[in-house]
């Protein structure tokens, strides 16, 4: 079974920075890729960013110039830098890993609060 465990949220003020980590555990599959979502209240989920195996990045227009995915793949470890926050960057933050068998793996998510 995969765990996911999300860290680095908080509280922050518009214009500043935070830095997620998600860390995979268990009997954790080939990884062909790891994300980040983020679910602002009343929304839906949505696609923030991604790193594949190889290093190959994609992101959403809304994170484009200010956020940074990154991974380390022997630890099985992501991180989101974010910055020059905003309010609309509010949310709770998930990471989800896709597995090279089709499946995937989301964690718990932590909670993004960006006040103006």
């Amino acid at each position: 079974q995969v765990q996911l465990v999300e860290s680095g949220g908080g509280l922050v003020q518009a214009g500043g920075s935070l830095r997620l980590s998600c860390a995979a555990s268990g009997s954790t599959p080939p990884i062909a890729a790891m994300g980040w979502y983020r679910q602002a209240p009343g929304k839906q989920r949505e696609f923030v960013a991604r790193i594949t195996t190889r290093g190959t990045t994609d992101y959403a227009d809304s994170a484009k110039g200010r956020f940074t995915i990154s991974r380390d793949n022997a630890r099985v470890t992501m991180y989101l830098q974010m910055n020059s926050l905003k309010p609309e960057d509010t949310g709770v933050y998930y990471c989800k890993i896709d597995t090279r068998n089709s499946r995937y793996y989301w964690g718990q998510g932590t909670q993004v609060t960006v006040s103006s």
